[in-house]
């Protein structure tokens, strides 16, 4: 099943977005295949070099780039030729990118970081691949790392399912026409037997390949081991489990929103809970299993000196609390729980809205949003009773909601014809009507955030150029240990009007992809809502 037989929905804004997003990442012909793909559907490579008028070359490398990067998938049509689709979802998780990158450097420090950088950059590597360049990075920069330190990374990355392997066609099966790409569960985060030998002895076997390069016999012998090692290495490749790194991104939103709406002790007793289920569940769970206050004790971070009556309560207040993040089920090991994670998505989500009305109506507006979120269903009348507002102006903020679709309106009528004098219009809130709007715009601000930023670095195109050519030249002097005279001089080629640009741009720039960051961050709490939503 391709990728696109889910994204039917997609709308104008979205396709638009990813066509930006594409462009920045990979430039104009890469583009171009995408975005014919994601309006067209699944095309052969020849219809889609005919439709898009590019040479059949350039199609078949851009679809090659697409499908390395997980962007495009191909299958086989019933007619019997390869057709290539690509997926709306997997083009959005660029602008994610540095969130993956940042997650890893929290969990796994600067190695982490580079791990999943460089193969988010590839799209899919071999682990001794990545170990090399990331080992040579680190060295560069001035750290003292053994292949087996990154190594150890990589696989503690694979081990918690953040990096996983790509599936790959049998042996007998790589030359066919359409290869069947397949992977089992059990071999998905499974290390190779080769890679795991060489982690403990990397060290000590440097010693003694350098005593035994004199002789000729165990040169060869050696040469002979290190190609095995590449052969158990070749064609395994590994990429980023995205569902896995959006569950962790979720469970911080979930303990932060916890922490700001009791206290961090609370934070900490759902984190726990978290942590317990954390590969036990997936992306599409709406609850964890049963977890009891016994583990949730034992698992408790040491520094934490809660003792057992306190964190009995704080699941007391956690289950009562309206929001149901928390359920109880059952007395077992002092009391078993649940985490429900449709109901902390909709926590998240309502939270979202709430700030968005705030910020866009005003305080009263808020209030009386906050009103039909307590109530339900509410005539005009019972409103302006409820939110204690004047008449006037209560039906002025009400209305002014309605138009732009943050407040919908029932009719309810006393009689079969529907007059208006025997009809009740109740107002209420409907929350996923008003996260997929929210998400429209989102789309809409991000494409805008995206554009502003490509219109300002082609503006600033000459000077940063200029910009790059000064800060390359006065590297390379320091480098050959040019005095401070010679560098300074090279320096005050940038004129001090240019500087004050250059200073300008960058606020604007870092001003603007903290925005993108921003925005894609209300984009995956709307999407984590409405997907839960989708499926119940």
């Amino acid at each position: 099943m391709f990728a696109t037989e889910l994204d039917y929905r997609m709308s104008v804004c979205q396709i638009h977005l990813c066509s930006l997003l594409i462009k920045e990442h990979f430039g104009d012909i890469v583009e171009k295949v995408c975005t014919h793909l994601i309006q067209n559907g699944a095309k052969p490579l020849r219809v889609a070099a005919q439709e898009t008028g590019l040479k059949i070359d350039q199609v078949r490398k851009a679809l090659c780039v697409l499908v390395q990067h997980n962007i495009a998938s191909f299958g086989l049509h019933k007619r019997g030729f390869v057709e290539y689709a690509a997926s709306v979802e997997q083009v959005l998780l660029l602008v994610r990118y540095p969130r993956y990158i940042y997650c890893a450097k929290t969990l796994y420090g600067d190695a982490g970081e580079l791990i999943v950088e460089e193969i988010l950059q590839h799209g899919q590597m071999r682990m001794s691949t990545v170990v090399g360049r990331v080992t040579q990075r680190l060295s560069e920069g001035g750290q003292s790392v053994t292949n087996d330190h990154v190594k150890g990374k990589m696989e503690d990355l694979i081990n918690t399912h953040f990096l996983q392997r790509v599936p790959a066609p049998p042996p007998d099966n790589n030359k066919a026409a359409f290869p069947e790409l397949t992977i089992s569960e059990r071999d998905l985060y499974r290390v190779p037997a080769s890679i795991e030998v060489t982690r403990g002895e990397s060290d000590t076997s440097k010693r003694k390949r350098s005593t035994e390069d004199s002789d000729p016999q165990s040169s060869s012998k050696r040469l002979k081991i290190d190609s095995e090692e590449h052969a158990a290495d070749e064609g395994i490749l590994w990429h980023l489990n995205f569902d896995r790194f959006h569950k962790y991104l979720l469970d911080h939103e979930i303990v932060q929103a916890v922490s700001r709406r009791i206290d961090w002790n609370a934070a900490e007793v759902v984190r726990t809970m978290l942590r317990i289920s954390e590969l036990s569940k997936g992306l599409e769970d709406k609850t964890s299993h049963p977890i009891s206050l016994n583990d949730t004790m034992r698992n408790l971070p040491k520094e934490n000196n809660m003792k057992f009556g306190v964190v009995e309560q704080y699941f007391k207040l956690l289950s009562d609390d309206q929001t149901s993040i928390v359920t109880k089920v059952g007395e077992t090991g002092g009391g078993s729980y649940t985490l429900d994670f449709q109901n902390a998505c909709k926590a998240l989500v309502v939270s979202t809205i709430e700030s968005v009305v705030q910020e866009r109506f005003g305080s009263k507006s808020f209030r009386i949003f906050k009103t039909l979120l307590l109530k339900k269903y509410l005539e005009q009348k019972q409103v302006e009773e409820f939110a204690l507002i004047p008449a006037k102006e209560a039906k002025e903020l009400l209305y002014k909601m309605f138009s732009e679709h943050f407040v919908t309106m029932q009719e309810i009528p006393r009689t079969p014809d529907h007059a208006p004098s025997r009809t009740f219009f109740l107002f209420t809130v409907d929350v996923s009507q008003v996260s997929r709007m929210l998400l429209e715009r989102c789309y809409k601000s991000l494409a805008n955030v995206i554009s502003r930023r490509a219109f300002e670095t082609k503006e600033n195109k000459r000077l940063i150029e200029k910009s790059q050519r000064v800060e390359a030249i006065a590297a390379s002097l320091q480098s050959h240990g040019a005095d401070q005279s010679q560098t300074a001089e090279v320096e005050d080629m940038i004129t001090p009007l240019e500087k004050n640009q250059l200073e300008k741009y960058r606020s604007k720039m870092s001003k603007l992809e903290q925005s993108e960051l921003q925005v894609d961050s209300t984009i995956f709490t709307l999407g984590n809502f409405l997907r839960l939503e989708s499926d119940s």
